[in-house]
């Protein structure tokens, strides 16, 4: 698919606030329907995803603590008819250890957000036989 710049947004999430809530309000209220989102700062008692490829289903990593977020990267689509972000993490601890995965939840302590708008055509999220919820696949 073919996508062109739209709208830039850069800002910083309310301290306390869930990210992934964050994000997903952000992306409704501006109608962004499909886009990227990077991030840096710090995320307080993250739970973080493994997918388990065998089950079928998260498992689900509980970090307790302030963890820095060492990087965010992710997408925002369409999934259930409402924009969706699909966010991964790497997220720092104070001896440095590094843990990451996808972002379930996590609450700001600090977020610097930013997010690029993509126009063109809508991305949705399906359901698959392996438990996930992915785009179309796209031949080369």
């Amino acid at each position: 698919m073919r996508f062109s710049k739209g709208r830039v947004f850069l800002l910083r999430a309310p301290e306390g606030e869930n990210l992934v809530n964050f994000v997903n309000e952000l992306a409704k209220k501006k109608n962004i329907i499909v886009g990227s989102v990077s991030a840096i700062g710090s995320l307080r008692n993250p739970k973080i995803g493994y997918f388990e490829e065998k089950k079928g289903q998260y498992k689900v990593i509980e970090l307790k603590g302030t963890y820095e977020l060492v990087s965010l990267m992710g997408n925002i689509s369409i999934k259930d008819g409402e924009p969706f972000a699909h966010i991964h993490v790497a997220l720092g601890d104070s001896e440095g250890r590094l843990y990451g995965g996808h972002l379930v939840e996590g609450e700001v302590f600090v977020a610097e957000v930013f997010v690029q708008e993509l126009l063109g055509e809508i991305l949705e999220r399906k359901p698959q036989e392996n438990g996930l919820s992915l785009w179309d696949e796209e031949p080369l």
